[in-house]
């Protein structure tokens, strides 16, 4: 009998999330998840000593004892052995990068790396490169560099090329020792199959390489620092292949480093937020997904190629084949909520929540769907961790405009929610604007099956349907979707999305006068969001 059952893994910002699926019916059989021991290192490293501002670290053997716990506890809770696997697909956040050796192994593995902290993986929250990411974008510009406005205008502090460069200014000796700078997702790959691949997911995303032109021509890179001459080919890996095709199959390193069986083949890694569009039933365009979390992902594929100011990116055939897919977000959305409870909630609150058995988020939810809108008489700049889209600028900080002295922090709350609404419309906008259709919304993540507050708060700001997915865990089981074509299950990717996909859990309605409220707060929240965010003044940044 063929196999049928196939593997996704998805690796988030704090764990990994791991599926088993039958790829016959689209039915979960087993899930696990996995927090990394090590977390999210951006105040103190490991030896306690305090971070550069704004840089975020990972421990990559985080990555590595995780995915071996979830694929075990999924193997055994489906009764399955690793043999009955047919096939295994990846994501991860991006853009997370890391330097490894010849071999591909962790440059912070070595004794001699153990106590530098640009030997270990850099985040895609670490923000610490602006100012290398400031001197990318004024080069191209300089330049006229035809990629760049692929890219929005503007070139982020989360990609590949600026942390790279960030390495070499703070860290010259751990840039010379590196073999090759690489995507975490694209490590995972390596690390179970021993063949080493881009992916157009990540490269043509985060690290400014196009399926035209390639990376920028060595002539910028020498301008931009020399040391980097040759960087492409060298420390850049230029064998870059299309979003599902084969990595290669598990070797002996891979088994004993994961769980699986010796010869399982394996998925190009791809993006996080990217795996969940086939596990949501979008195969197509003027279908835009969200991907509500601890950041926000706005993601839409397009027949035709528009240059769209102010968004991350455009790559052809990045999920599927004969359609663009764009990218635009927000870094920061349930990090901000996170922030609040934990810095801002008095203990009274935090004590009341405990007593009625509910979460701190969920008591403030109570009290905050009781307010009107516009009671409170707040409005937030939701620029916590910097503005990823449509202003693309890390330098930001966020504002909370109108507090009293009889402020209550459940108004606080929700002002925090209706601006990342606010700011989905921003982005949503600037799409509609620049010529990119779009139909109908699916939204999928914690928040989108959690929070039904802020879900009718999205759809009354955008005056749109948000259909949202049942999917649990639907980044992993896109990757498993993706692991079923590689097994050959499938032909290609829309067949079996055809029968693996989940349908919607709910549908959120505009309501009428909701919006009509809503239209007038969001006309203020513009007038702000441009006359701090486009140079109107730059009062935040000057202190």
């Amino acid at each position: 009998m063929k196999k049928r059952y196939v593997i996704g893994m998805d690796f988030g910002t704090l764990s990994v999330r791991c599926v088993i699926a039958d790829a016959l019916t689209g039915k979960t059989v087993a899930e696990s998840v996995s927090e990394y021991e090590h977390g999210v290192m951006d105040d103190t490293f490991l030896d306690g000593s305090p971070l550069k501002s704004k840089i975020a670290l990972q421990h990559p053997l985080d990555y590595i004892n995780s995915m071996k716990s979830t694929v075990t506890e999924c193997l055994s809770a489906s009764s399955l052995n690793a043999e009955d696997i047919a096939g295994v697909g990846v994501d991860f956040t991006g853009s997370t990068v890391l330097p490894v050796d010849k071999d591909g192994i962790p440059l912070c593995f070595d004794g001699r790396f153990s106590n530098e902290p640009h030997a270990y993986v850099k985040l895609w929250k670490s923000h610490s490169a602006e100012a290398e990411a400031n001197a990318v974008t004024a080069l191209a510009e300089k330049r006229g560099e035809p990629w760049l406005i692929g890219y929005g205008g503007k070139i982020s502090s989360e990609w590949m090329i600026p942390k790279i460069l960030e390495t070499l200014n703070d860290a010259p000796h751990v840039y010379e020792a590196t073999a090759e700078f690489t995507e975490a997702g694209d490590l995972i790959t390596r690390l179970l199959t021993g063949s080493s691949a881009r992916t157009t997911s990540f490269a043509g995303f985060k690290g400014i390489w196009n399926d035209e032109t390639g990376y920028p021509p060595n002539g910028f890179f020498c301008e931009l620092d020399m040391r980097m001459d040759g960087i492409v080919g060298t420390k850049i890996s230029q064998n870059v292949r299309p979003v599902g095709e084969i990595a290669g199959y598990v070797d002996e390193r891979g088994a004993s480093l994961s769980g699986l069986a010796v010869g399982t083949p394996v998925c190009l890694s791809i993006l996080d937020a990217h795996a969940a569009m086939p596990a949501l039933g979008i195969s197509g365009e003027r279908e835009l997904m969200l991907i509500l979390g601890t950041s926000g992902c706005f993601i839409i594929n397009d027949s035709a190629a528009k240059n769209i100011p102010g968004i991350c990116g455009k790559v052809n055939d990045a999920i599927f084949k004969g359609y663009y897919t764009y990218e635009a977000g927000q870094s920061c959305l349930g990090d901000g909520f996170d922030w609040f409870v934990k810095n801002l909630v008095p203990e009274k609150y935090t004590v009341a929540a405990r007593e009625s058995s509910v979460s701190i988020h969920e008591y403030l939810r109570s009290k905050a769907q009781k307010l009107a809108i516009g009671q409170s008489g707040l409005l937030v700049l939701d620029w916590f961790n910097g503005n990823r889209s449509v202003l693309a600028d890390y330098d930001l900080s966020g504002m909370i405009l109108g507090l009293k002295l009889s402020t209550k922090p459940e108004e606080i709350y929700r002002a925090i929610i209706e601006a990342s609404a606010f700011s989905s419309r921003m982005i949503i906008d600037n799409f509609s604007d620049n010529g990119i259709e779009i139909g109908t919304i699916y939204a999928s993540g914690g928040i989108a099956l959690k929070d039904e507050m802020m879900m009718q708060i999205l759809a009354d700001v955008t005056r749109r349907e948000i259909h949202v997915s049942s999917a649990t865990q639907a980044g992993a089981l896109g990757s498993a979707i993706f692991a079923s074509v590689v097994a050959g299950i499938y032909a290609n990717i829309k067949d079996a999305v055809k029968v693996m996909s989940v349908p919607s859990a709910r549908i959120y309605h505009p309501i009428p006068e909701n919006s009509q409220a809503y239209d007038k707060l969001y006309a203020e929240y513009s007038l702000l969001h441009d006359y701090f965010g486009r140079g109107g003044n730059d009062v935040m940044k000057r202190i």
